[in-house]
């Protein structure tokens, strides 16, 4: 009887609490090879590590998970998100740029080593109510195609400053949570409502919102 092989995996989150953590959880069944802390970082173990499997946050510092998965060009390295964000955007949008799966960091150790494996093995895995969200997609359900649209017009870190925005955080409170300055905020808000031809924070929230983006 074969033994189950035991996967190799870099995990790239810029919390280095759930790094350590997700490693601890995962380590008696699978080999974690490599770290990342943002875009650059992770893109650089990745192609050295070129793992099985890569555990990616989808919000990171320098551009977020999608600019990792195409910045590092290997294509049989297969990607699991594993986000606290459940928006129906970032499920669709990450999916789409390559993920294999994606769950929520709500996920216990024994099912976040089940999905590893699944997604080593070629599996497509999602926590049940992001399933939905894929399923809807695809049947016609949420208008993906109207929100791409839009959302191409927008650069990643200006996706980044919109939703927070949307989600009613303060320029200083956004400058914090993505590591720039007010200043830079204020510029890609001014961008995003020229792209979007908004007028102001409460148009752009509302726009967010019938997307279901926030």
């Amino acid at each position: 009887m074969s033994e189950t092989p035991r996967y190799r995996v870099v995990i790239v989150d810029d919390h280095a609490m759930l790094r350590t953590g997700v490693r601890h959880e995962i380590a008696p069944a699978v080999d974690v090879v490599g770290e990342g802390e943002d875009v650059a970082t992770g893109v650089a173990a990745i192609r050295r590590e070129q793992p099985d499997v890569v555990l990616l946050d989808v919000h990171l510092p320098g551009g977020g998970g999608v600019e990792v998965m195409k910045q590092a060009g290997l294509p049989d390295v297969k990607y699991l998100a594993l986000s606290v964000s459940d928006a129906a955007e970032d499920v669709i949008g990450t999916i789409r740029s390559g993920a294999r799966g994606y769950v929520t960091k709500s996920i216990s150790g024994p099912d976040l080593i089940d999905a590893i494996c699944r997604v080593a093995e070629g599996d497509a895995v999602f926590s049940p109510r992001l399933a939905g969200f894929v399923l809807d997609a695809f049947s016609g359900s949420i208008e993906v195609a109207a929100v791409d649209e839009d959302l191409d017009r927008l650069s990643i870190r200006e996706q980044e400053v919109m939703r927070l925005i949307a989600r009613g955080y303060s320029y200083r409170e956004v400058a914090r949570e993505l590591f720039i300055s007010v200043k830079t905020v204020e510029t890609h808000v001014s961008s995003v409502l020229r792209k979007l031809q908004l007028s102001n924070r409460h148009q752009l929230t509302r726009w967010a919102t019938d997307r279901k983006l926030v």
